[in-house]
């Protein structure tokens, strides 16, 4: 079972980056991205393609450039994710043959970025937009079109997103802050996952 979760490890270092992600793995979460204002990233996203590649697709965050997909490419990176919808950087994903999640808040900005070739579209920041505003932009959209929530999602109102339509999450402070240990990191992505998979159907 492939959950439609992406993990953010926001601030993680390259020392770090295996053991952190592997305990988020080992709860189902095959979909990592680590930020590029993180230190070392492409270093954290080499490591982590090295050793997780093959189970799991692995790629940066906070990507604004083609320039930086294009170097998240070159070290195996195969995700990209952006805070904001650029057509340039969605198409060089794409062409790329890379998984694109620009971030969209309105429906201009949706269709734009399907437009682009976006795989799918990250509701960002979902907070800010609230349950009746992403159904707003939902009711619009494709009914294929992929779209997750991303920040201010989590454990205490994963119910009410999904019931609303949603159709994944990234999981950001929720799941991993800087200095938290694996273990830790580990335990909050259990109770991530458990409370998806409680709040409706995958």
């Amino acid at each position: 079972m492939t959950l439609p979760l992406i993990g953010i490890l926001r601030g993680v270092t390259p020392d770090e980056v295996i053991e952190v992600a592997e305990a988020v793995l080992a709860t189902g979460i095959t979909q990592i991205e680590v930020p590029l204002n993180s230190p070392g990233p492409l270093e954290s996203i080499r490591r982590l393609v090295d050793a997780f590649g093959e189970r799991a697709l692995i790629g940066a965050g906070t990507v604004l450039t083609p320039a930086q997909v294009r170097d998240v490419h070159a070290v195996g990176g195969r995700l990209i994710v952006s805070p904001n919808c650029r057509a340039p950087v969605i198409e060089e994903t794409h062409r790329l043959g890379m998984a694109s999640w620009p971030g969209i808040v309105t429906p201009s900005e949706a269709f734009d970025a399907l437009d682009a070739g976006a795989t799918g579209l990250k509701l960002f920041p979902a907070v800010q937009v609230g349950l009746e505003g992403m159904k707003a932009v939902r009711a619009v959209l494709p009914t294929s079109t992929l779209l997750y929530a991303v920040g201010g999602v989590g454990v205490d109102n994963f119910a009410a997103w999904r019931a609303a339509g949603v159709d994944g999450a990234g999981l950001g402070s929720a799941l991993y802050k800087p200095g938290q240990t694996a273990l830790h990191v580990g335990k909050q992505a259990q109770a991530l996952v458990d409370a998806w998979l409680a709040g409706g159907k995958t």
